[in-house]
């Protein structure tokens, strides 16, 4: 027999699965569209004076704040400190997903990441993983430090 009280809570399990689906859809991948082909595609260049008030170009010109990249790749996002140490240092990406490389650290750097880009001081890189080939594994360097983090692309 039904008293009528499982309702609500069937209800109230159905929307917070929905809400948590919705929220692991949003951040399995965020792109930022691109008319580029290259396998890697630096979209965004952006220099921040550590105070979040950074700018950067995306392909349209359109400014791309420090605090505003910080929100769009939170959860695609790899930090490198002032001794060039990577966090995350291991991660696996979808294919065609967008990263983030922050750089922490008070001086510009030469970043690898399938290809050679240089970072300012404070400054990030928007870059679109993509490999014909998958999985894919690709390594960062920065500067001299070689393999600091591991990037495994997959489907």
């Amino acid at each position: 027999m039904s008293t009528g009280k499982e309702n609500p809570v069937i209800i109230l399990v159905v929307v917070l699965a929905l809400v948590a689906y919705a929220l692991w859809s949003m951040k399995s991948s965020p792109a930022i569209p691109s008319t580029d082909t290259n396998q890697v595609v630096d979209t965004t260049t952006g220099a921040n004076n550590g105070n979040g008030n950074g700018n950067g170009n995306v392909n349209t010109n359109t400014p791309l704040s420090y605090s505003d990249a910080l929100a769009i790749y939170k959860n695609a996002r790899i930090q490198l400190d002032t001794a060039c140490r990577a966090s995350p240092s291991n991660i696996t990406y979808k294919d065609g997903t967008s990263i983030m490389i922050d750089n922490r650290a008070p001086v510009a750097r030469t970043v690898k990441v399938n290809s050679v880009y240089t970072i300012p001081a404070y400054g990030f890189k928007i870059i679109k993983l993509s490999s014909a080939i998958l999985p894919a594994t690709w390594l960062i360097d920065c500067d001299k430090s070689q393999n600091v983090a591991t990037i495994i692309i997959q489907e």
